[in-house]
């Protein structure tokens, strides 16, 4: 392994298992989820605009967790590994945003726009940034990556939370009454 990266394993190991452990605890709230989900119109846009983004951002902080654990001999190679990264996180991030742009049965409010959109291009392009940094500047840039890495983390956290609350809230079994707690 690259001796710049050695003291930074620790903490790639760490997020990256939190980012692993939180894709599958997604996988686990949309199957626990899908029989109230299915009832709503627009379930597909509501998915690939709201919940599908959370699950690509955990598997991107993986996919950097990786990259830097790597036994890399140079850090040229990571270089390009993570600024592919960041450029295909920008190009979703901007995919995302478009998506929002275009809403059925659901308006976006500023706080979707900023969580589900802004605060997450804005990790995609600390690491394509930092990418690009660090052959030349390695101790900077991995800070700058750590911060990407760990902003993708807390979006994800933050927004598998507001998806999971507006499906509880907003979904609720047929019989049920409106002003009565799902059970």
């Amino acid at each position: 392994m690259n001796p710049i990266l050695v003291d930074w394993s620790n903490y790639y190991v760490i997020t990256g298992s939190s980012a692993a452990a939180l894709t599958g605890l997604m996988f686990v709230v949309i199957t626990l989820v899908a029989g109230q989900e299915r009832a709503a119109k627009n379930m597909r846009d509501g998915v690939e605009t709201f919940s599908s983004p959370t699950v690509v951002h955990f598997c991107a902080a993986l996919l950097v967790s990786a990259i830097l654990a790597a036994p890399w001999s140079s850090l040229n190679g990571a270089a390009i590994a993570l600024g592919l990264t960041g450029l295909g996180g920008m190009a979703y991030g901007a995919r995302v945003l478009w998506r929002m742009s275009r809403p059925r049965g659901y308006s976006p409010e500023f706080d979707d726009f900023l969580w589900y959109a802004v605060v997450p291009i804005g990790a995609y392009v600390a690491i394509f940034a930092a990418a690009l940094a660090l052959p030349a500047s390695p101790a900077d840039s991995l800070f700058v990556l750590a911060g990407g890495t760990i902003a993708l983390i807390f979006t994800g956290i933050r927004n598998a939370w507001d998806v999971v609350t507006f499906i509880a809230v907003e979904f609720k079994a047929p019989d049920q009454p409106p002003d009565q707690p799902p059970e």
